[in-house]
């Protein structure tokens, strides 16, 4: 991450969590996505950190932070145990509460982060999704084929992770392009930094671990807490890509005003990747839903 920056290493109960931290003024998490690294926020990161304290790291299996071995009980990888590494993350820098900011499988760990630690979340921003037990609650032929690697990756027996060892570029390349807005791109080498990270075994193992817990275990505890009527309680901004399957599949203010209290957004005429194809309209939107 360009300056303010630094690097830092940062235990997490146990798990080590590489973060970029940088800034000062009020704290602010930001969440990457699939498949991506902490890198996905260099545009919007560096501009937050004139009046916050930002804090971006890779998730656990991502990037450069650690890598646990999945378990057969689909935990390791459980979006409430993504959750916890990053409110121990915070919490070792001093801060309490904050706000977060999440986007695609960050935005999930964010989701969960909300439920289990409400006193630790002030405002809450997802980008580009809808919550997880929505998304497969409602499936059918347009979610399959929009969304056809959430079920690769879930496979289990080693499929996704032997098919991906095998051709690791090629399916990152055509995950990100594929999800882009027509004519949109992504600098070279910041797309070579995310064929590199998505080639460790580790990682391979870990992420699709991330899914398969998705289609598992977080269903399961997403049910449970729709169950006893939890709903996120602080203020939500929803934002979409106009072109992405999230703008174009769902209502995404009417889906979340089912799991949350108080929801604001609008779409981004963009695809999916909203913080690298339109780094200036979602710094604004955070900006002012921040501030």
């Amino acid at each position: 991450m360009p300056a303010p920056f630094r690097e830092e290493r940062i235990d997490a109960d146990g798990t080590t969590i590489h973060a970029a931290v940088g800034g000062s003024g009020d704290p602010v998490l930001l969440l990457h996505g699939y498949p991506q690294t902490h890198l996905m926020w260099r545009h919007v990161a560096p501009a937050l950190a004139a009046d916050h304290t930002v804090v971006v790291p890779d998730l656990r299996g991502y990037g450069a932070s650690d890598k646990p071995a999945p378990d057969a009980e689909n935990r390791n990888y459980a979006k409430r145990a993504m959750a916890a590494d990053q409110l121990a993350v915070m919490r070792s820098l001093g801060f309490d509460r904050f706000d977060l900011v999440g986007h695609d499988r960050g935005a999930r760990v964010s989701h969960r982060l909300a439920l289990d630690h409400p006193e630790a979340v002030s405002r809450l921003a997802v980008l580009d999704i809808v919550p997880t037990r929505h998304v497969l609650t409602h499936v059918d032929l347009t979610l399959a084929r929009g969304y056809f690697h959430w079920f690769l990756l879930s496979a289990g027996g080693d499929i996704p992770e032997t098919l991906l060892a095998g051709a690791p570029e090629f399916w990152i390349r055509s995950m990100i392009e594929r999800l882009l807005a027509p004519g949109a791109s992504i600098e070279p080498e910041v797309m070579d930094h995310y064929v590199r990270a998505f080639s460790d075994p580790a990682t391979i193992a870990a992420t699709t671990a991330d899914y398969r817990s998705g289609a598992t275990t977080d269903l399961a505890d997403d049910d449970a807490s729709h169950d006893e009527g939890a709903r996120v309680t602080c203020p939500v901004l929803v934002l979409w890509g106009e072109h992405s399957f999230v703008g174009r599949a769902y209502e995404p203010l009417a889906v979340w005003r089912e799991y949350a209290s108080d929801v604001s957004g609008s779409s981004v005429p963009v695809g999916h990747f909203l913080p690298e194809e339109a780094p200036d309209e979602v710094l604004a939107q955070l900006r002012a839903f921040l501030d």
